[in-house]
């Protein structure tokens, strides 16, 4: 059974950091590319950031560039997630995500694991 754990959530004032991580368990990580999507209340899921099997490949949404960092450490079967520049608008409930497939896309339909999701607010 595969197995996202997301940590790193919390409160934190705009302007500052936080790091996000996923565990993956259950499969072979290195074959797995992963993804990170977020939920803000009333809104639906959005993608924000992948990253291919190998780590070569990223992609963002432009909500996020130049702000978010995506990476992984295949050694350690974790992706994660550096926030910087935290803006208000960037609380949501924040997702990993994974997929078999070597180059991931954005959309949500094309990821088959999933983790619980962790809380990030952004307070002004």
């Amino acid at each position: 059974q595969v197995q996202l754990v997301e940590s790193g959530g919390g409160l934190v004032q705009a302007g500052n950091s936080v790091r996000l991580s996923c565990a993956v368990s259950g499969r072979t990580f290195s074959s797995t590319a992963m993804g990170w999507f977020r939920q803000a209340p009333g809104k639906e899921r959005e993608f924000v950031a992948y990253i291919s099997w190998s780590g070569r490949f990223t992609n963002y949404a432009d909500s996020v560039k130049g702000r978010f960092t995506i990476s992984r450490d295949n050694a350690k079967n974790t992706v994660y997630l550096q926030l910087n520049s935290l803006k208000p608008d960037d609380t949501a409930v924040y997702y990993c995500a994974g997929t078999p497939r070597a180059y991931p896309g954005t959309n949500n339909n094309e990821y088959v694991y999933w983790g619980q999701g962790t809380q990030v607010t952004v307070s002004s």
